[in-house]
């Protein structure tokens, strides 16, 4: 039927273009190289952002408390005793000294972002008073991380 010599050209270059559209093996190790180059640079920045936001939300929730605080002084002329402790924000102190003009301050308690109760200290020992998150390892102190933070 189609036995012209353009015919046979044309389908040797079909040919030919078939077999070199793939990849070699070569090539797609340089791929996988580069994309693992790439991996090993990116993915400590993506973790070390994921600790700095922790750290803004822990400043964000010891902000919101102390305002919470602040207002509760205000009706009350006091702060709540280290044994009313954050709880009398969302619940009327039973324990003297009861504050007359109580209102909710806050509708629940949060936890720091590494799922603890934030601390609260009356007498504080950095200002008035103190609210703090011990940061990622629970403790007092610490670096990076790990450090306080707190109201201060």
């Amino acid at each position: 039927m189609r036995s012209s010599p353009a015919f046979h050209r044309r389908a040797a270059l079909r040919a030919k273009q078939l077999a070199s559209a793939g990849f070699t093996l070569i090539e797609l190790m340089v791929v996988l190289v580069i994309i693992g180059v790439l991996a090993a640079l990116i993915v400590p920045n993506v973790l070390d952002r994921a600790d700095d936001a922790r750290v803004t939300a822990a400043r964000t929730d010891v902000n919101n408390l102390m305002q919470a605080l602040k207002l509760y002084r205000l009706d009350n002329q006091r702060y709540p005793t280290g044994e009313q402790g954050l709880q009398a924000l969302i619940a009327r102190p039973t324990a003297a000294p009861v504050p007359p003009n109580w209102k909710p301050y806050l509708e629940k308690l949060p936890n720091d972002p590494w799922g603890r109760p934030y601390q609260y200290l009356n007498p504080g020992v950095k200002g008035e008073i103190d609210v703090m998150s011990f940061g990622a390892d629970g403790q007092p102190g610490g670096e990076g991380k790990n450090a306080d933070v707190g109201s201060w």
